[in-house]
């Protein structure tokens, strides 16, 4: 897999990881845009993974 495509991944990782971190910091988190913003980070992390 070509970096760039690496690099996307990751910076798509962290900019998921930034949204879950804000939507978890309300006083009232959104449980399902929680869930679907950590299956979503999963997933990329999987592809991620399998990179290596």
């Amino acid at each position: 897999m070509e970096s760039t495509h690496i690099s996307a991944l990751q910076t798509k990782h962290a900019g998921l990881e930034r949204q879950i971190q804000m939507e978890m910091s309300r006083p009232l988190p959104d449980d399902t845009l929680v869930a679907q913003l950590k299956r979503k980070k999963l997933k990329i992390k999987e592809e991620l993974s399998g990179t290596h």
